[in-house]
Formats: structure tokens, sequence, C-alpha cells
């Protein structure tokens, strides 16, 4: 309950207060959001498996950002950031996909 309420916390606050993004880390927020949604569904498909492990999830959210910001960042420096941002969508998207498939199948037995 304390996450949910959190959540809705930190959209409210964020409508209210219309944060800007610096223009030099404007790329790297869409592919950090989609690698935390990695980390969200896996951490909920793990929660309904009865394996989930909080401190694995912390590590997972922050290592799963982190990463794809760095392959992003790299990508920028060598001339291919397009190429690689969306190599790093596809790959976090198979794996949400994935995840919500399981969720799914655990949720409606379907």
């Amino acid at each position: 309950m304390i996450a949910v309420i959190a959540l809705l916390l930190g959209v409210a606050l964020g409508v209210l207060l219309d944060p800007t993004v610096p223009a030099a880390m404007q790329p790297y927020l869409p592919i950090a959001v989609i690698a935390a949604l990695d980390a969200v569904f896996g951490g909920v498909r793990a929660k309904l498996d009865g394996i989930f492990d909080d401190k694995q999830f912390v590590i997972s959210f922050i290592s799963n950002v982190l990463v794809a910001a760095v392959i992003v960042y790299l990508g920028d420096q060598l001339g291919v950031g397009s190429q690689l941002s969306t190599g790093v969508v596809v790959v976090l998207g198979v794996r949400i996909f994935g995840n919500v498939a399981a969720i799914r199948r655990h949720l409606f037995r379907a």
C-alpha cells in the first residue's frame, strides 16, 4: 500500500511541479523509464510466483537503469546512439512483454 501511495504522490508532484529535464539528459530518460518498467514488471512477476526478494528487486532496478544509460551513452560517444537505443528498447520491450504475459497467465489462468 505504501508503494501505491508513493506512486500517486510522485505523479501528483510531477504534474504540479512540472519538472524539466536538462537537454543533456533527455536522450537517456526514455531508456531509463523502460529499464525501470522492466524491473517493476519483473518484480510483480516474482511476487506472483512467490520468489520476490526486495534486495534483488532494488539491485535489479538500479542496475537495469544504469546499464541501459551506459549503453546509450557509449552509443552516443561512438556515433551510433540511436541504433543502440533501439536495441535497448527492443531487448527490454521483449522482457517486459514476457513478464506481462507471465503475469496475465498467473492472474487469469490463460
